[in-house]
């Protein structure tokens, strides 16, 4: 029943448009959140994008659509913006962040990942420092709705 449980949360906060997840372990207790702590492993939790004339019909929710039309637009758009589909989501999610913020967060894409890097490759005593790092990041990216 746990095991339905947690998967059932995993599904739902993947049906957020690329919400990130988390598995977090705690005293020996897993936890799935949207949420960082320190530690957390990044689940791929990516939502399954309908069925497809399985039954000679097309059987697909409207967001499903939705991101497929927005998808199109995208690649057509691309030679005039330059940017690819899940990059036009990442703006569309910011579009009403400030300036300020928008900046935040550009800073932190570059800095999750080195972060992320230095986790793997820190040795025994320096790792804590090093998830420290990365959680304090993840929760601005988190805060700010990056």
């Amino acid at each position: 029943m746990r095991t339905f449980l947690a998967i059932m949360a995993c599904t739902l906060l993947a049906t957020t448009a690329s919400a990130q997840v988390y598995r977090c372990e705690h005293g020996g207790k897993v936890t799935y959140s949207d949420e960082p702590c320190v530690g957390a492993k990044v689940v791929d939790a990516t939502p399954t994008q309908g069925m497809d004339k399985m039954s000679g019909r097309t059987r697909k929710g409207a967001d499903v659509l939705r991101d497929e039309n927005r998808k199109a637009v995208d690649l057509a758009l691309q030679p005039l913006t330059g940017l690819d589909h899940e990059q036009m989501n990442v703006e569309r999610r910011r579009h009403k962040l400030s300036a300020g913020d928008k900046s935040t967060c550009r800073n932190l894409d570059r800095q999750l990942p080195e972060l992320d890097a230095r986790v793997a490759r820190s040795a025994a005593n320096q790792k804590q420092e090093a998830e420290t790092d990365l959680y304090k990041a993840r929760k601005i990216f988190f805060a700010l709705k990056c």
